[in-house]
């Protein structure tokens, strides 16, 4: 049985040699860099406005994702603490806003001193049109990587302690590793992006490719999300005396299944949105600039639907049952993993990085699961895992051929990320541990969180939704047994 489970990965790595000795029928000259395909804010041919409608589009639509991840995790989770997780998502959206128009903002994009912006803080000294628009598209991006790490402490987290870690990763963790990446993007300049006199130049390596954020987004958040669940321990009764895993069962997969929906919708903005410009780039089809959007589009639509699909046949196999958690979870980790490299793979190619990514997750679900890291939504393996698959495949799958330079800085980008992130926020809830602390009270998780947190249900009365789940969870199922495979048997929130 555990050949068989292991199977398709041996198909996977076989068929990624074969795609990487494939003979590229796409032009070198093609893939032009960024800051080569046009600014964006240009008024040539009335350029500007199409360009800034673009960009509030798509973090409109990158907003929407936040009631995806509620949804999701919602869904996965028990009913009784349904009310703190919409808090939860809500709120990590209100203060992270404010923490990176205050500072975050400043250290991500502002004049650098190598290691992090130091100017424009509060938006100071910002008051065109497009810093606004440019703004708000960034801070979309910083609530989504402050939301993953939601998932993962579901069920057993203080809330107050949960809006302090909301505002230290907002204002400081992710925008510091930012500026090391995307910096460039506006008046900072990071070692990643390997300008001139950088430490990546003088190794003579390629810049960082992590194209709408793989790691800068969904591994900070992942890595995060690791921190808070190892520092935090499982939830009660999740493993059994002999510390087998027992499945602690989401109460609405609907929910889960909407929220996916509306985070696949949301994706288009996050990847396409990334180019911040419909115009410009010229007739070349890679490198992200102007009209790139709509390969972008596509890759990422192809790598979800991949990562669905290998999912749900590697759940299928291992447990005789096509689990609708863990194909779920297939959709979003094609979607991370593709973030990265989007706007520099063919179609082809995408739907490689998905479908491995769709299998990836499920071993690190398993993996995660079976040495007592609790995630019940499987952030950590949707986000961090598939968040750096993504980006190391930037460099495997690259359009103008792989590429052993382009690979290493990419683990240099994936290993820097780890470090940050899992290091700053490992450190950062110990602290809460020992001050305010960070977990609530036994008798508070068996109550559920609704109203120990917060003194409301989201489904009061005895007749509830919640008194029916509750009843639910003592009833044995034809998966129990399986609950090493497919707890967490949910998609991440």
């Amino acid at each position: 049985m555990r050949t068989r489970s292991f199977r398709p990965l041996a198909v996977f790595a076989l068929a990624l040699v074969a795609l990487m000795l494939l003979p590229k029928s796409v032009r070198a000259e093609d893939v032009a860099a960024v800051a080569d395909a046009g600014d964006p804010t240009s008024d040539v041919g009335g350029a500007f406005p199409v360009n800034f409608v673009w960009t509030i589009v798509a973090a409109i639509l990158v907003f929407w994702m936040q009631a995806g991840f509620a949804l999701v995790e919602a869904g996965l989770t028990r009913a009784k603490n349904t009310v703190n997780i919409m808090m939860k998502n809500l709120m990590d959206f209100a203060v992270g806003s404010l923490a990176f128009w205050a500072v975050g903002f400043a250290l991500m994009f502002g004049v650098s001193n190598g290691l992090f912006g130091k100017s424009g803080f509060f938006l100071s000294g910002m008051d065109q049109p497009w810093d606004y628009a440019f703004l708000l598209f960034q801070t979309v991006f910083a609530a989504t990587a402050a939301t993953i790490v939601s998932g993962a402490m579901a069920e057993r987290t203080k809330f107050s302690s949960y809006l302090i870690y909301s505002f230290v990763i907002s204002a400081f963790i992710y925008p510091v590793f930012g500026s090391w990446a995307w910096g460039g993007l506006y008046h900072g300049g990071g070692w990643l992006e390997a300008g001139e006199g950088s430490l990546l130049a003088s190794w003579h390596l390629p810049g960082f490719i992590d194209f709408a954020g793989s790691t800068v987004v969904h591994s900070i958040g992942g890595w995060a999300a690791l921190a808070g669940a190892l520092v935090l321990g499982p939830r009660l009764g999740k493993y059994d005396k002999q510390g087998r895993a027992r499945p602690l069962r989401g109460h609405n997969m609907a929910f889960a299944t909407l929220g996916v929906f509306i985070l696949w919708m949301g994706w288009f903005g996050f990847n396409a949105g990334s180019t911040t410009g419909a115009t410009g780039g010229g007739d070349s089809l890679y490198g992200g600039a102007g009209k790139a959007f709509a390969l972008i589009a596509v890759n990422t639509n192809l790598a979800a639907c991949a990562g669905a699909v290998v999912a749900m046949f590697f759940i299928w196999v291992r447990t005789k049952k096509p689990d609708i958690g863990m194909t779920l979870n297939g959709v979003l980790a094609g979607l991370v993993a593709i973030t990265s490299p989007c706007a520099t793979v063919t179609p082809l190619s995408a739907i490689m990085i998905g479908g491995i990514a769709g299998g990836l997750v499920i071993v690190a679900c398993a993996f995660f699961e079976k040495v007592k890291v609790d995630d019940p939504v499987g952030a950590v393996s949707v986000h961090g895992v598939c968040g750096a698959w993504g980006t190391l495949s930037a460099g495997i799958f690259n359009v103008n051929g792989f590429s052993w330079a382009q690979l290493g800085t990419q683990a240099i980008g994936v290993t820097a990320a780890f470090v940050w992130s899992f290091g700053l926020c490992y450190i950062l809830f110990r602290v809460l541990k020992a001050t305010i602390g960070l977990r609530v009270s036994a008798e508070e998780e068996t109550e559920g969180l609704d109203l120990s947190e917060h003194g409301s249900e989201c489904y009061p009365g005895d007749n509830s939704v919640a008194g029916h789940a509750a009843a639910a969870e003592e009833l044995p199922t034809a998966a129990t047994h399986h609950a090493a495979a497919l707890e967490p048997a949910g998609a991440a929130g």
